[in-house]
């Protein structure tokens, strides 16, 4: 295990701050207020664009031409240090893990800044990659996947997916990559594509040492 990729929104900070939700709000003025879709029909487009794009700026993109970089900065502009604040824990488990350590998104690198800064965590990653890394397509698409493995030099097997998403981690699981779901529910299914789960991000490390304990034994059987 040399890389480790975390995911971003409702994986390095937990679901229950509500951060995202501000985004959902930004999400729904925009197509209402920019891009002037009824109010009755935004969240069946949103559904139509998860299920078809993957994400809503794609559907937006492909159905209304809408400008990526103007959607980005428009739907990240909210107050993240008001659901957010430094967690000194996730910086200790951050700093103790040898591997590199990057962060890739479907949202905007600004506003993986923005949050890695509430954190207090931004100096524990080598690099954000974010829907830009492959003309605007979002994971579980594989190109951005491969994007980011090229930049990395190195190959799947050598990387940990670290992720909230089950879909996000079955592409991840599908080129070779190792996986760690981060699922704060007590009923979430099992699936094939999973590695290992837990239900917060400061898990990760417990995890990683008990994979490494067990190759060192098979190693020496």
């Amino acid at each position: 295990m040399k890389a480790l990729l975390f995911d971003l929104d409702n994986t390095l900070y937990s679901a229950s701050r509500a951060l995202f939700n501000l985004i959902d709000v930004r999400i729904n003025r925009y197509m209402h207020e920019v891009v002037g879709i009824a109010h009755e029909r935004v969240d069946q487009l949103r559904r139509h664009y998860w299920q078809q794009y993957g994400v809503t700026l794609r559907g937006l993109m492909q159905e209304h031409g809408t400008d990526p970089e103007h959607y980005l900065h428009y739907v990240h502009e909210i107050d993240v240090s008001s659901r957010l604040d430094a967690d000194p824990t996730l910086r200790a488990m951050l700093q103790q893990l040898p591997q590199r350590k990057v962060v890739f998104t479907n949202g905007s690198a600004e506003h993986a800044l923005r949050v890695l800064e509430c954190l207090q965590i931004e100096d524990c990653f080598e690099q954000v990659f974010d829907i830009r890394v492959s003309g605007y397509l979002p994971k579980p698409c594989e190109p951005p996947y491969c994007a980011v493995l090229r930049c990395l030099a190195l190959p799947a097997g050598d990387c940990v997916m670290i992720e909230d998403s089950l879909a996000n981690l079955q592409t991840a699981a599908r080129l070779g990559m190792r996986t760690i779901h981060v699922a704060e529910q007590d009923d979430v299914l099992s699936d094939a594509a999973v590695d290992a789960r837990v239900c917060r991000v400061h898990q990760v490390a417990h995890v990683l040492q008990g994979w490494q304990s067990r190759a060192g034994l098979q190693g020496v059987a």
